[in-house]
């Protein structure tokens, strides 16, 4: 990939915080009781179905709304009395990042501001005279939650709840030439909100930094999900390799911003999970599971059960990866799996599917790990060729897109398996077939989980370097706009050695639900995949509720990136928001009742970030020249982007029967 492209692929960015005028559960709390007879009865009218009406895709002949969060979608409600309503949706920001927001004491912070690990901020100096600290240009992902305990904070009129906002890198310096993508260690935050009780309005009231020094500062956290204790898990994509760490000149720059020596951060104290838990005052506290796998974690998702984890792997040679806890709420030891998939997948999506089976790489707590992680170097734990040693002691297997021989060196499994996670798996046998598997998210009804494959390339595609027939997810043709896979989720499974694995939530069989369509030729805005079907999907999340798949895009093939929803009953996609062009759209989150109310959070990245080249057939230079002034006159010159949510006019918030 180009190095604006591989970045679009491998970054995040776009931010928005949809509320939608829907009860959750409480759905007395939200909708009114129709009035009976005399005697005063009353029957509660309840929310039947939902559904998006979608919007068009803007175009040059309103440029604006191309250089901006445009929505025109709007949300059908049908109740049970008969009546339906509509909605019409919008885009609120809570912020643009580099701008001053609330501290919470009479002050004001920096928001996505760089510290290093003393807590101090990180200063971009590339202007001479203009010095200032970083910031972020990509926040991603987002929780918004409540906490049971009392909270006090100091100007709330309503309910107070909070959002988990992690900005996963800047794209440059100031001065617009110094590369700064992975070289900063990614900052993490706090929103104190007040909720106004009547409209479900969210103000922004406090912004917290959390302190990441104890979990070694963190590596590139691109998206999230909301634990089902009410807890931000976070991630850490693109763990470096440990084997070639000393010709990575980003991981140098990384551990001299945060440690201001280049040669101190350890590599294998990143490609981990860590989780935020946020206190009453609005601060937060974060810890680094080590037990989870170092891998490209994109966000991982957590089921019912509160034990079991399916794990987003945004790599090439990535595999579907499983945790299951040792206890509830807790994931701080456990079993780690990899996924081994049989015949029968196609990107069809009438297709019969894979099952799949699982293959355990080990048990172990985070404490464990840690203690290995800061004693081991690779070399302690495996022998490593590429170029093949003929020795039959080694094993063929493929990472990062490339042909490796490994030989796993005398008790070191479990080593192995946490620490060089990529590796191990491959040894195992595991299916390591997919590029960029970014988010995860789960259909509790239909006990159905889903998996965004942003891009089917490489290792997914016949007679390629990184493929191997013995991964049974084949494709004759790449698909760069990417799909979507549903697993089906089933109990009473074992592993591949006979032992039983303790879930009721196991992907048991694997099927294609959505793919894009690449384009033979750009269209006339320079599209390079059907701007009317989902193109490179990454965060996705669903709404038991809504009964709604939403899909986020990172995408190098739209001209501008979309926000979906897709309905799991009726199969209608509806585009409901545009980001910003150049602009990726991350994020996502969505909680189905927060004190009554439904949010869809998500975020934008880089707006702006030209994909152009000198042909005239780069993605972005038919609209470059258009845009580019627009989309710097509302982004700080590029330099900023929005956190926010989506949500209706004020008089339309409250549902009434």
């Amino acid at each position: 990939m180009s190095h604006t492209s591989s970045r679009r692929h491998l970054l995040k960015m776009f931010a928005s915080a949809p509320m939608l005028p829907l009860a959750g559960g409480s759905m007395a709390s939200m909708l009114s009781a129709c009035g009976g007879g005399s005697g005063g009865s009353t029957s509660v009218v309840t929310m039947l179905s939902a559904g998006f009406t979608g919007m068009s895709a803007p175009n040059l002949s309103a440029p604006a709304d191309m250089a901006t969060t445009k929505v025109g979608s709007s949300l059908k409600v049908s109740l049970s009395n008969g009546e339906e309503r509509v909605y019409s949706l919008a885009y609120q920001p809570f912020f643009l990042t580099g701008t001053q927001v609330p501290d919470g004491k009479g002050g004001t912070v920096l928001a996505g501001a760089y510290y290093d690990i003393n807590n101090k901020a990180i200063i971009d100096s590339t202007v001479a005279g203009k010095e200032r600290q970083f910031f972020s240009d990509s926040p991603d992902g987002t929780s918004l939650l409540k906490l049971d305990a009392a909270s006090t904070v100091t100007g709330a009129k309503g309910n107070v709840v909070y959002a988990v906002v992690q900005f996963e890198y800047t794209t440059w310096a100031q001065d617009g030439v110094t590369d700064m993508y992975g070289k900063l260690p990614s900052p993490i935050a706090v929103l104190t909100l007040d909720q106004d009780p009547a409209t479900g309005k969210l103000t922004l009231l406090k912004y917290s930094n959390v302190d990441t020094s104890s979990a070694n500062g963190l590596w590139i956290t691109c998206a999230s999900s909301l634990s089902p204790w009410s807890t931000h898990l976070s991630s850490e994509e693109y763990e470096p390799d440990a084997f070639t760490i000393s010709s990575n000149t980003m991981f140098q720059a990384y551990s001299k911003n945060l440690y201001g020596d280049a040669t101190k951060a350890n590599p294998y104290h990143y490609g981990h999970m860590p989780e935020v838990t946020v206190n009453p005052d609005g601060t937060g506290s974060i810890k680094k599971h080590y037990c989870l796998g170092r891998i490209s974690h994109e966000l991982i998702q957590v089921m019912p059960d509160n034990r079991t984890a399916l794990m987003g792997d945004d790599a090439t040679n990535s595999g579907l990866f499983m945790f299951v806890a040792d206890r509830e709420k807790d994931l701080s030891s456990g079993s780690l799996y990899v996924a081994k998939f049989g015949t029968g997948w196609s990107l069809d999506p009438a297709g019969a599917g894979a099952a799949v089976t699982w293959i355990k790489l080990g048990s172990a707590t985070s404490a464990e790990i840690l203690a290995l992680a800061n004693k081991l170097k690779p070399t302690d734990i495996f022998d490593r060729a590429t170029v093949d040693p003929k020795d039959a002691t080694y094993t063929q297997i493929r990472i990062s897109g490339k042909v490796e021989w490994v030989r796993l060196k005398a008790g070191m499994e479990k080593a192995a398996a946490f620490l060089e996670t990529h590796r191990y798996a491959a040894l195992k046998g595991g299916s390591m077939a997919f590029t960029k598997m970014e988010g995860t998210t789960v259909n509790i009804k239909d006990k159905i989980a889903y998996s965004a494959l942003q891009n089917m390339q490489s290792s997914m595609v016949r007679n390629n370097a990184a493929w191997d027939s013995s991964f049974n997810i084949t494709i004759e043709k790449a698909l760069n706009a990417g799909g979507i896979l549903a697993h089906t989720l089933t109990g009473s499974q074992k592993d591949t050695a006979g032992a039983a694995i303790n879930s009721e939530w196991v992907p048991s069989l694997t099927k294609t639900l959505l793919i894009g369509e690449d384009l033979a030729t750009a269209d006339a805005l320079g599209n390079l995949a059907n701007a009317d079907k989902i193109g490179a999907p990454d965060n996705i999340k669903f709404s038991e509720k809504l009964r709604t798949l939403f899909i986020g895009e990172d995408s190098a093939y739209h001209v501008n990136n979309f926000l979906w929803a897709y309905n799991v009953d009726t199969k209608v996609l509806s585009r409901i928001a545009s980001m910003p062009s150049g602009a990726e759209s991350t994020g996502l989150g969505v909680v189905d009742d927060l004190n009554g109310w439904t949010y869809i959070t998500a975020n934008f990245q880089h707006p702006g970030d030209w994909i152009t080249n000198a042909s005239g057939t780069g993605l972005h230079d038919k609209v470059k020249t258009t845009l580019d002034p627009l989309v710097r006159a509302n982004y700080n010159n590029r330099f900023s982007a929005a956190v926010g949510y989506l949500t209706a006019a004020p008089s339309q918030m409250k549902l009434t029967g």
